[in-house]
């Protein structure tokens, strides 16, 4: 006595589908991991470790010209206008123009480069072309780059912001 039971196909089989669904879904995740790591640039990792390395030594060093120069800077923003006063010491600065940079702490197309001009007697003035919020990195430097100012700030600020060289330099 035997009996004909039908038998489904295997795509109608439910421990198939129980057994392929996992590693169909690996499959399909790491595609698409694969398509996003290769269409995303990460801006945030550098190539070049040793050179790198090497300027720690120049940026300590830019760092400790400023303190020896006793430069002190106050910066003021007025929508898109960067007004400066910057002393040495006691003495107003005499530098033709400074270039301040902002660093955008993530994204580095946000990044900008502002050249200040002087009015003389340690006036500055300069003008960015889009509106800046957020906390942005800074770095004022002269003309011939041997000496910076730099820091950490949330802009636009209300106050103004000030800018000084520490004492001790250490890296």
């Amino acid at each position: 006595m035997s009996q004909d039971i039908a038998i489904a196909p295997w795509y109608r089989q439910p421990w198939f589908w129980f057994l392929t669904i996992a590693p169909l879904s690996a499959i399909t995740f790491s595609m698409f991991m694969l398509v996003v790591a290769a269409n995303m640039k990460d801006t945030m990792v550098t190539d070049d470790y040793s050179k790198e390395g090497r300027g720690i030594n120049l940026e300590i060093a830019r760092d400790q010209a400023a303190a020896d120069m006793n430069l002190n800077a106050d910066i003021t923003f007025e929508n898109r206008s960067i007004l400066m006063n910057i002393s040495t010491g006691q003495d107003p600065a005499t530098f033709p123009y400074l270039v301040l940079n902002l660093f955008h702490p993530t994204l580095a197309q946000k990044d900008r480069t502002i050249q200040l001009r002087s009015n003389g007697n340690g006036h500055y003035t300069g003008t960015m072309h889009e509106d800046i919020d957020g906390r942005w990195y800074y770095e004022l430097r002269g003309p011939d780059n041997s000496w910076r100012l730099k820091g950490e700030a949330w802009l636009p600020i209300e106050d103004n912001l000030h800018l000084s060289a520490k004492g001790s330099i250490k890296g």
